[in-house]
């Protein structure tokens, strides 16, 4: 197990403790490669009276992978911080009667250097992200457009 991978097996432990419904979606670390990261999460316990997919599960899983990226980079960072997801999109494009596997990474024109710049310098800062959800073909079945907001924790020094 790689650091990376430790890491952010240990947040994912945290948030399995500190939010219940995300041990009850029995969520799981699928990658983590310091650019992104995947969450995955079995059809069963996050199913709906179709079959396939309950939204909320699916906005969720989106949410949580988006948050756990935000948070993995700004403890790399030195930062302990308080992240909150600040507005969010999500487009429903077709139903998944599998496995759910939400990919967080930035968004198109977004940088994580600027955004640790700006949390560096203000003690708050913004990054959009976009988490891509595939149906069993691998086309996205499940697009979340979200902006998180990292604020530096008053307690906290600058790193």
């Amino acid at each position: 197990m790689t650091n990376l991978t430790a890491r952010a097996h240990a947040l994912l432990d945290r948030t399995l403790d500190d939010i219940p419904v995300t041990r009850a979606m029995q969520i799981r670390l699928q990658d983590y490669d310091d650019e992104s990261l995947t969450l995955a999460a079995p059809l069963a316990p996050n199913v709906n009276d179709k079959g396939c997919a309950f939204g909320g599960s699916l906005a969720s899983l989106a949410t949580l992978a988006g948050w756990g990226l935000v948070a993995l980079w700004v403890q790399a960072a030195g930062y302990d911080c308080e992240i909150y997801v600040q507005d969010s999109s999500i487009s429903y494009l077709a139903p998944i009667w599998g496995e759910l596997a939400a990919r967080a990474e930035l968004a198109e024109g977004e940088s994580r250097e600027a955004f640790l710049a700006a949390l560096a310098t203000r003690r708050r800062a913004r990054l959009a992200l976009v988490c891509r959800m595939p149906d069993e073909s691998g086309a996205d079945a499940c697009v979340l457009e979200a902006r998180f907001v990292a604020i530096v924790k008053k307690s906290a020094p600058a790193a």
